[in-house]
């Protein structure tokens, strides 16, 4: 559909274009400065590829997240194993068969299945391994590659805030918020996790987001061919029992036999409530209120470091600030997502 079309294929097309464009710099020897020992030698950093690198995938989006990694190992010499997420068996099945009928078989071997294959592949010695998914299972990629001091790339989650400042545009903000949110079913690492704003725009931010939502999704969000579904029964559950006490000013409908869950705001909420422990990925969004700037950025400091961070203010000194008295992976301003479709920007966690 249009939307796997936007999320998973338009990234990897991208990423390719690129590839192919900067390939000959990137692989090209950089001179390098010399001195006066070495005035009349050649000196340069020369590029070798890693040798057999391994790519755990992703179920979220499950194919971009195995492909655009693929794409730079490939580009740059190496052999790759890739395994892509058993919990978005389709989509594994799929890259299971395409790669072979366009890839060397030998050279980039698909393996599928779950937990017993994974721990075996992480017994082996590869060159490098590419991780993307929770930190649960980050620490235990980490853990066996230290046994061949096997260098990782681990792109794990984490809870992303949103500050919103009084001093904004409220609809604007609340209808990237929702954009960004509730896209995927809010399977999305760097989704903004909760909001953090001041008692009195509260309700305004609840009601901006439902007029969004109605035109996003329609009357009926169960039935919109738009909305996503949370990926399985697991982690429907586990998403659901967030809600447990909590005060929900939208949403809160559920129906598991089709692992729906809609659009849901949570107000008044507790910073030790177990809806602000975990990463919600999930269609949740709880609302913190603080009452200024200060106790934001205390907030956010207290906790871990982020994925992503998002503030929306007309203030840019204030923005300014926030990026400067806070940790995080990444910063978008008055928008969300919007770091990650910039190539030229790294992209990843504090660590």
């Amino acid at each position: 559909g249009p939307n796997a079309y936007s999320h998973e294929i338009l990234g990897v097309l991208g990423e390719l274009a690129l590839t192919m464009e900067k390939l000959p710099s990137w692989a090209a020897p950089q001179p390098v400065k010399k001195n006066l020992l070495t005035m009349r030698d050649e000196a340069y950093i020369n590029y070798e590829p890693l040798g057999v690198v391994l790519i755990i995938g992703a179920w979220n989006y499950p194919f971009v997240l195995v492909m655009q990694p693929l794409i730079g190992a490939i580009a740059a010499g190496n052999a790759v194993v890739v395994k892509p997420s058993e919990v978005s068996e389709n989509t594994a099945r799929v890259v299971a068969e395409l790669l072979p009928q366009y890839l060397d078989k030998e050279l980039y071997p698909v393996v599928t299945g779950g937990v017993p294959e994974t721990t075996e592949l992480l017994t082996q010695r590869f060159d490098h391994i590419l991780y993307t998914g929770n930190s649960t299972v980050g620490r235990i990629v980490m853990e066996a590659a230290a046994k061949h001091l096997t260098p990782v790339t681990l792109e794990l989650g984490g809870k992303s805030p949103c500050y919103i400042d009084k001093d904004c545009d409220l609809a604007v903000a609340c209808r990237r918020i929702t954009w960004g949110k509730y896209m995927n079913c809010g399977q999305t690492c760097i989704a903004p996790d909760y909001i953090l704003c001041d008692p009195s725009i509260q309700g305004k931010v609840v009601e901006n987001i439902r007029a969004t939502l109605k035109e996003f999704y329609g009357e009926d969000v169960k039935s919109s061919p738009d909305y996503e579904r949370i990926v399985n029964q697991r982690h429907f559950k586990r998403v659901k029992s967030l809600l447990e006490g909590q005060k929900i000013a939208l949403g809160g409908e559920t129906d598991e036999a089709s692992c729906f869950i809609a659009p849901t705001i949570l107000t008044d909420v507790s910073p030790e409530s177990k809806v602000m422990e975990e990463e919600i990925f999930g269609p949740v969004l709880p609302i913190v209120t603080v009452r200024s700037v200060e106790e934001a950025i205390e907030f956010i400091n207290r906790r871990e470091k982020p994925l992503a961070l998002y503030v929306f203010s007309n203030n840019k000194q204030l923005i300014k600030r926030v990026i400067s008295e806070t940790s995080s992976g990444g910063v978008t301003g008055n928008d969300v997502i919007m770091h990650f479709f910039l190539s030229t920007l790294p992209f990843g966690g504090v660590g």
